[in-house]
């Protein structure tokens, strides 16, 4: 007997959700027409950010280029080699990345120039003032715009507050109950009863009951809000809920965080069945990357590869983080020797960086769940430390290069 991962009254339930911010077809449109350069700099000009996108407009025309060191050092690809994608995480919002940018117009000219990540991901909570004041939006447009990185990936924290409307909201659309706590005469929030973390649980890795709605619907918002078009999924629920949801939405797409342990192939085929059931009409599937658990070793990274390839379902990138968040994970954790084995495998491979491999002070997970106030306080700083990780991102690109493999930088840096 096959178990069906949705019932049908969760696939209403979703349904439902959908249909009410208007359907597939209004989300997608909304969703690309707000990732349009024009429109955004026009709606960022009203809500105040103006200034700082004309000045991003100016900075990045002095970024360092990839192709002026490749011209210097000349470096002989092998085809037969994997890519090698750069990833860092970090850009908590539109300050700190405004402040991120200026730090690597610095390196202009040197020898230690710092190229533009392929991939940029952050972790700032989806508040109501994150999502709506514009500030969202402007760390988008000087990230996917401006510096023209291939991927942006905000995160959804379920446990973050909210409207207590919307919660009432919810479960009239739904028909789902959700067990909240009331934060302040407006607001509530989902409780979280395995915390797991000082960080609340990640905002709720373990997605009990059917908290998926509660994700499902942030994202949804978001997107249509700031055309943000890929987040962070910890959760298996959260990602069955994902792959149905946004089935008929193509503008829609996801990360499967390291968080969910795809630390083995066993959980790797798991994943793999989940995403198979939901695959769209054109065979591909919401989910764009896998984030392989850093227990894993560059064989187990190699054999994933070669069952996703078997598998036939097309889009999906598989990532690994070199370094990591000193306070994550064990001190000293460098995957940097299983990155080239990986490569010279001829396995492509997105390389992370949550760290730059120093523990450096804001180089920690407790940065990424600062109130809004004492992150606009230290977005100078914040901004440096993912200037670093950018810097060994582009460091270990030119290693890369050296044995023949090539990296894959944003389209600013060439």
């Amino acid at each position: 007997m096959k178990f069906q991962l949705l019932s049908e009254a969760e696939k209403r339930a979703i349904d439902a959700l959908k249909e009410h911010h208007g359907g597939a077809k209004k989300i997608n449109e909304m969703i690309a027409h707000k990732r349009k350069y024009e429109t955004r700099k026009q709606i960022l000009e009203e809500k105040g950010f103006g200034e700082m996108i004309r000045d991003a407009e100016e900075l990045i025309k002095k970024f360092p280029k990839v192709t002026s060191y490749e011209q210097k050092t000349n470096p002989a690809y092998n085809n037969n080699l994997g890519l090698a994608k750069s990833q860092v995480s970090g850009f908590q919002g539109a300050k700190v990345t405004h402040n991120f940018m200026k730090k690597v117009v610095e390196t202009a000219g040197t020898d230690g120039e710092c190229f533009v990540p392929a991939e940029m991901i952050s972790v700032v909570a989806l508040t109501d003032w994150y999502v709506y004041s514009g500030d969202l939006m402007a760390t988008l447009m000087m990230t996917e715009n401006i510096m023209k990185t291939d991927k942006f990936c905000s995160t959804n924290l379920i446990g973050i507050p909210s409207p207590k409307t919307r919660f009432k909201e919810l479960e009239e659309i739904t028909g789902a109950k959700f067990e909240i706590a009331e934060v302040d005469a407006e607001n509530a929030a989902l409780v979280l009863k395995n915390q797991g973390t000082p960080f609340g649980n990640f905002g709720g890795i373990e997605v009990a009951n059917d908290n998926h709605l509660v994700y499902l619907d942030g994202v949804t918002r978001t997107a249509m809000e700031t055309g943000a078009d890929f987040f962070l999924n910890p959760s298996w629920s959260s990602i069955v809920a994902a792959c149905y949801y946004a089935k008929d939405i193509p503008n829609l797409t996801f990360k499967v965080s390291m968080l969910l342990a795809t630390q083995n192939l066993m959980q790797f085929r798991m994943l793999l069945n989940i995403v198979n059931e939901y695959i769209r009409e054109d065979g591909t599937t919401p989910i764009y990357e896998i984030n392989i658990g850093n227990g894993a070793t560059s064989d187990t990274f190699i054999a994933a590869n070669k069952e996703l390839i078997a598998s036939g379902i097309p889009g999906i990138s598989l990532a690994a983080h070199i370094f990591i968040n000193p306070d994550l994970g064990m001190p000293g954790f460098n995957w940097t020797e299983n990155a080239f084995r990986v490569l010279k495998s001829g396995t492509n491979m997105t390389y992370k960086y949550e760290s730059d491999g120093n523990a450096r002070d804001l180089d920690t997970m407790m940065a990424y769940f600062m109130p809004e106030d004492e992150r606009e306080e230290k977005a100078k700083d914040i901004g440096d430390v993912i200037y670093y990780k950018a810097l060994k991102a582009t460091q270990d690109g030119k290693d890369f290069m050296k044995e023949g493999i090539k990296p894959l930088f944003g389209k600013a840096s060439y």
